[in-house]
């Protein structure tokens, strides 16, 4: 397809875990899990924050200093198949929690035909798959990026919009790029292609942090669809 402008239309790049829904303490256990096996490290993440961080950003934090640098990047795709195994033990239907608000959020803005929805997530895409499936939001979601494309946060959304544009022909740029997450990463990242940032609260981060971030908009949750939908629209 040959490029063109956006032409009104919006590239929606949502985050997962804390802004589309929870599942609980699924992921973490998962993650160390699967350091255990892999790597022998039992210590604890009690303290460390991972909202708004990629997989192996988490990991490499978590573990480094204990196993250096060749080992651990020597294990990082063991490690990965191993957190996917072990986050499918632990990833029961009743474990996921749609956010308030997300699934007639996802299904306004499906309708909308200027609407391209995509994943910015620091999850790897097969956990990501794995959580999204139990609400079924899965289907909203045709590509994304993941915390396996780059483990840089702040890459992430270049890679989102060049995605977009081999999917559509469409050039998302500036303000027709719009990111929505729970975390301060969620709403940094995207100053590097100038989107803009809508931050909820429903996550680990104080409304007042994503406060200081300067967001666009900040929402307190999406149960009110149409004000949200107007925020990502407009």
């Amino acid at each position: 397809m040959s490029g063109s402008s956006s032409n009104g239309a919006r590239l929606v790049l949502f985050d997962v875990d804390g802004t589309l829904l929870s599942a609980g303490r699924a992921a973490r256990e998962s993650i160390l899990a699967a350091l255990s096996a892999v790597l022998g490290w039992e210590g604890s993440a009690d303290g460390h924050d991972f909202s708004g961080k990629t997989d192996p950003q988490i990991l490499r934090e978590l573990v480094l200093d204990a196993v250096g640098t060749t080992r651990f990047d020597s294990a990082l795709d063991a490690v990965l198949d191993r957190y996917v195994r072990e986050l499918a033990l632990r990833l029961t239907p009743r474990a996921v929690v749609p956010k308030p608000g997300v699934p007639a959020l996802l299904e306004r803005l499906a309708r909308e035909p200027r609407v391209t929805l995509a994943l910015l997530t620091g999850n790897i895409e097969r956990g990501a798959r794995m959580k999204l499936e139990p609400p079924g939001f899965n289907r909203f979601f045709p590509f994304g990026a993941f915390g396996n494309d780059s483990a840089d946060r702040y890459s992430l959304p270049a890679i989102a919009v060049a995605r977009a544009r081999e999917r559509t022909g469409r050039d998302f740029s500036g303000e027709s790029v719009v990111i929505i997450g729970d975390s301060v990463h969620d709403v940094a990242c995207g100053r590097s292609v100038g989107a803009r940032a809508i931050a909820v609260a429903t996550g680990p981060t104080p409304a007042e942090k994503l406060a200081a971030e300067r967001p666009d908009t900040l929402f307190a949750d999406f149960s009110d669809v149409e004000a949200a939908a107007g925020a990502i629209l407009r």
